[in-house]
This record gives structure tokens, C-alpha cells and sequence, in this order.
């Protein structure tokens, strides 16, 4: 019965994965110059991208330190603001955000939707957390919706083929979202989560990670690190077809060092941080082995957790009953942990 239960779970996300047939298999491309680093005459492409991620693993703090933004503007809604990492596109330069207040509270989540998410994803979910009394900021990442660049029906510059270009993304969705919690401060909330889905939920990570401002996080979708998603997941095997031409996993993963959870998870020791780690017994995109092996660094670390472990994949978590499940427990485990109360002052978040 089991197998047949997830044979039945497998061709339901195969079905839903392969609804979209706008993916296109981009040709691989190092991306230096999306690393912000002087031409180097003698080093390997290679060579270079492995310094990078070792200079930046080796000064995170600074590595995703920013410089505030001066422009927040509020209309209808939305807030926007000047991404503090700047990129060639203009539309992907404009962060936007829909914020959904709760009255009479002092506590706010950043949420962070899944990769190619639509304008409505997510928006479900920031109405039920202001039923549980917290208020919401519904973030877009870089390339998405209105930041996608003239001509682009997915946000394809996010996870791509392009190794710098997507560490340079993900950078900058750290920023986004740090320049959001600075908002959020200034509003008067002192009591600030996150909540990230799939990609949402690697970035929401490297937030927590860097920025002690942040008290509670629930991470839906985990997995260690990013490469081993991109590599094998449903979801991203037209980016793989890019990648395999030049690289294997064991390289890609040294690649985007930077950018990967499992790099970061030691400096969530000692804080008095609360996760909620989910995934899917059945999921094809976050394979269930890269899950376990997130469980694994949390209970080797003793950082304090819960886990929901739902019976379902990556895209039925978005279906019923799966998605009521997975919303309400959210919501109920912010709710619980979310205390209106003054967190530590904010630390070493800022360039110079």
C-alpha cells in the first residue's frame, strides 16, 4: 500500500512540474563578472569562482553586508525600494513588496514565496498569520514578477546556468530581505520572522544566518545545499542540462559554496532561535535524502526545532489537503513563537 500510495504522490508532481512548457536550457556560462572581482590573468575561471566563495565564506558578515536603502515608498499596499545590490536590469533593480498589517501587534514576517512564483503565491498565507495577529511583508525576489526583465516569462536569472549570476541573485535576495527587516524596524516592529518556501526558504536561511534581529524562522522546503537541488531536482533539470556541459555535482557544490545553508548552519549555535523545518516524504525537487541531512545538522547542533514531515512532494504540498495543513501549522508555529518582545540590538549588518 505504501508504494502504491507513492507511485500515486510521484505521477502527481511529474503531472504538475510538466504543466509549464515555457523552460528554456540556457547554455553555461562562468559569470564572472557578476562576482564583482578585478580580471585575474593567470587564474582559471574555475579557480576564481572557488576564491570567491572561499573569500566570502571566510567574511559572511561582510559578505552580505549592505548599504540601507533611502528611497522606501509606500502606495495601495506596497512597499518599494532600490534593491541595495544593483544589476543591469533596471526592473530587477526596484524591490517590491506587499505588506499586510495586523493591528495591535509588534511582531512581522518577511515571507519569501517559492522560485517562479506568481503575483497571488503566497498571499493566502500572509492573510492567515494577520488572522493570528502578525503582520506580513510578502517580498518578490530578484527576477520575478515585476522585477523580471523585458522579454522573460520565467525568472530564469535567479537559478540559471550562469554560476556567478545566480550567487550574485541570491546575494542580492539576502540584501532585499535585510533592507526589508530595516523597514520593518523603522515601522516600529520589534518582534521580526521569517518565512521562506523552496528557494525562499535557502534564502530565508542565510538571513537568519547573518542577522540576529531575526527570532524565528520556518523554512518550508530544506535541503543543505544548493547545488544538490538544482542537480537533482524535478523542477530544475533544464538548468542541469546547462550546467552538466562544464561541471559535476561535486564541483557545482563548491561553486555555490556561498549560497548554501549547510555553509552557515554553525552560526545559528548559541542563539536562542526557534525553527520550523518542513518537507515532503515524496518530494522530487528537494530530494527527501537532503532533508534528513538538514534534521541531521540541526540535532548534531542542538539548535532548537520543530519538524512537519508531510506525506506529499514539493508541488502537492501547494495542493489540498496538504496546503491547509502546511499554512496552519506554519502560521500556528509563528504564532507560538513569536513573542512581542525586544530582540538584541542588530549586529555587523552594515558596509561601510
Amino acid at each position: 500500500m505504501r508504494g502504491l500510495y507513492r507511485r500515486a504522490i510521484h505521477r502527481w508532481e511529474v503531472r504538475l512540474a510538466t504543466r509549464d512548457r515555457n523552460r528554456v536550457v540556457r547554455p553555461f556560462e562562468w559569470g564572472l563578472d557578476w562576482l564583482g572581482e578585478p580580471p585575474a590573468s593567470n587564474a582559471a575561471p574555475e579557480r576564481r569562482v572557488l576564491d570567491h566563495n572561499q573569500a566570502a565564506l571566510a567574511a559572511s558578515d561582510q559578505y552580505f553586508s549592505y548599504q540601507p536603502p533611502t528611497d522606501y515608498r509606500t502606495e495601495n499596499g506596497w512597499l518599494r525600494f532600490s534593491t541595495p545590490l544593483a544589476t543591469p536590469y533596471p526592473e530587477n533593480n526596484t524591490v517590491h513588496a506587499q505588506f499586510l498589517p495586523a493591528a495591535g501587534s509588534r511582531r512581522a514576517v518577511i515571507v519569501l514565496p517559492q522560485w517562479n512564483a506568481d503575483p497571488g503565491s503566497h498571499m493566502g498565507l500572509c492573510r492567515m498569520l494577520n488572522w493570528f495577529g502578525i503582520s506580513a511583508l510578502r517580498l518578490t525576489l530578484p527576477y520575478h514578477d515585476l522585477r523580471r526583465p523585458v522579454g522573460f516569462e520565467r525568472a530564469d536569472y535567479h537559478v540559471s546556468s550562469n554560476v556567478g549570476r545566480t550567487i550574485h541573485a541570491c546575494r542580492q535576495a539576502v540584501m532585499d530581505t535585510r533592507a526589508g527587516l530595516d523597514w520593518l524596524a523603522g515601522q516600529g516592529y520589534t518582534t521580526l520572522g521569517l518565512l521562506g518556501t523552496s528557494l525562499g526558504s535557502c534564502v530565508a536561511l542565510l538571513v537568519a544566518a547573518h542577522d540576529q534581529r531575526v527570532r524565528t524562522g520556518v523554512f518550508n522546503h530544506i535541503s543543505t545545499y544548493f547545488s544538490d537541488v538544482v542537480w537533482t531536482g524535478l523542477s530544475t533539470r533544464h538548468v542541469r542540462e546547462g550546467l552538466e556541459t562544464h561541471l559535476t555535482l561535486p564541483r557545482l557544490r563548491d561553486c555555490w559554496r556561498a549560497i548554501s545553508p549547510a555553509s552557515y548552519l554553525d552560526r545559528m549555535e548559541g542563539r536562542q532561535f526557534r525553527s520550523l523545518l518542513i518537507w515532503g516524504r515524496h518530494d522530487l525537487s528537494f530530494l527527501p535524502k537532503y532533508s534528513r541531512q538538514v534534521l541531521a545538522h540541526y540535532r548534531r547542533r542542538q539548535l532548537s526545532h520543530r519538524v512537519l514531515t508531510l506525506p506529499c512532494g514539493h508541488y502537492t504540498m501547494g495542493r489540498a489537503p496538504f496546503k491547509y495543513i502546511d499554512g496552519l501549522s506554519m502560521s500556528w508555529f509563528l504564532h507560538r513563537n513569536l513573542r512581542d518582545e525586544v530582540p538584541p540590538s542588530h549586529n555587523a549588518r552594515r558596509a561601510a
